[in-house]
């Protein structure tokens, strides 16, 4: 029923000539780093379209939390209060390959994470966009574009046809498969990984014996010594629905892009906890993968969030690092598109961006590193997570 009523719409956009509208930025994918960046660019007066190729949100979520920068980030908008009302719990430290690392101490005054899922900020943030007028056209997928020298040509499908959407600025907020990164022939370096990881929210009527009892950072779960596999189960706030984590550090199945079969997590179920579930919502798989685009922009298209990184998601990174790419990126773009400033302050983007990203890939390859695989890296991570315990170096984590 919403594809059909997504295609009316679009059909009814077309008939009215939105397919020629002339926009000042066009933003590929409605995910949080695209939300948060089109709401940056309305606050300053600047028309955005959101094209999202999907056609309506899936309600899944891979993220599950807000970091204490983010919250400052959204604080700063507006945004912090609608988001705090939508998470299920807050914790108050986070860690470093399972080690704990405290956030106390912190110059904050949000030294804790809130346990959010993506799919409420996608939700969060595309209501406050309604508010402002600004456009998310769903089942719009970007097919290719051209830039000169004034504007960036988009060329996106919708299920009523091709249409075309003229705009000062591209930005590529599509994904780690970005049709916009690939459009642009930047490279995307870095490594494939050698370990995988399974995510499913799934939903109990007993609850296993070893599962969370409340919502915090994953901990090592008592595997045996030497064990490079790894498992959890973390509450989200909903009676008996539980985030299950599982995978191999050591092993690298086929084909990532695969679908989980739900019999593949019931079965990782029964073998990690002896568990049965009522129901599977979703499932999927990542990789310890890591790479990294070399430039965040060519002339008027520019790249954000995991169409410009990707990692293993240890911390839970990704979704902030994103929003947080949004957020520097938002207003000197708007300065740009308003002509507040010269074409030097969009350039700051790549250049303050770049490096932070290159550290958080940095960060987490650091921590797979600690994984025990071998009698010394098994000691190597007692030395470390008794170095973690001193004051100084637990705050430098």
């Amino acid at each position: 029923m919403l594809r059909a009523l997504w295609a009316a719409v679009n059909l009814t956009l077309l008939r009215s000539g939105m397919n020629n509208l002339g926009t000042d930025v066009v933003v590929a994918g409605a995910g949080p780093t695209g939300l948060m960046l089109a709401h940056e660019l309305a606050l300053a007066g600047v028309d955005v379209v959101v094209l999202e190729r999907l056609h309506e949100r899936t309600g899944l979520s891979k993220a599950l939390n807000l970091q204490p920068r983010t919250a400052e980030v959204l604080e700063l908008r507006g945004l912090l209060g609608g988001t705090a009302e939508r998470s299920f719990a807050t914790v108050r430290d986070g860690h470093f390959a399972m080690i704990p690392v405290s956030y106390d101490g912190w110059d904050t005054r949000f030294p804790f994470q809130l346990g959010i899922p993506q799919a409420q900020v996608e939700e969060y943030l595309e209501e406050r966009l309604a508010t402002q007028g600004t456009k998310v056209i769903r089942g719009a997928e970007v097919i290719d574009f051209v830039q000169d020298k004034d504007s960036v040509s988009v060329r996106y499908r919708t299920d009523v046809g091709e249409n075309r959407l003229r705009a000062k600025f591209l930005v590529g907020c599509d994904g780690s498969r970005s049709v916009v990164r690939k459009g642009l022939g930047v490279d995307f370096p870095g490594v494939d990984g050698e370990g995988f990881g399974m995510v499913a929210d799934v939903l109990f009527d007993k609850i296993p014996d070893g599962a969370q009892k409340q919502w915090r950072t994953m901990r090592n779960t008592g595997e045996p010594a030497g064990a490079t596999t790894f498992k959890g189960l973390i509450p989200l706030g909903e009676p008996g629905l539980y985030r299950f984590v599982y995978g191999d550090r050591a092993s690298r199945p086929a084909d990532l892009r695969a679908a989980v079969s739900h019999d593949e997590v019931r079965r990782a179920l029964l073998d990690s906890y002896g568990a049965t579930a009522t129901e599977i919502r979703w499932a999927s798989q990542f990789s310890d993968a890591a790479r990294q685009a070399e430039r965040y922009r060519a002339g008027r298209v520019l790249l954000a969030g995991d169409a410009a990184h990707i990692h293993f998601p240890a911390g839970g990174q990704g979704l902030n690092l994103g929003v947080q790419d949004a957020m520097n990126l938002g207003w000197k773009l708007a300065a740009t598109v308003r002509g507040w400033a010269g074409d030097d302050l969009l350039d700051t983007y790549e250049a303050e961006r770049h490096p932070v990203g290159a550290q958080v890939l940095h960060n987490v390859a650091a921590q797979l590193g600690l994984t025990p695989r071998s009698h010394q890296s098994r000691a190597l991570r007692a030395v470390f997570a008794d170095l973690a315990e001193l004051p100084e170096v637990n705050k430098h984590l």
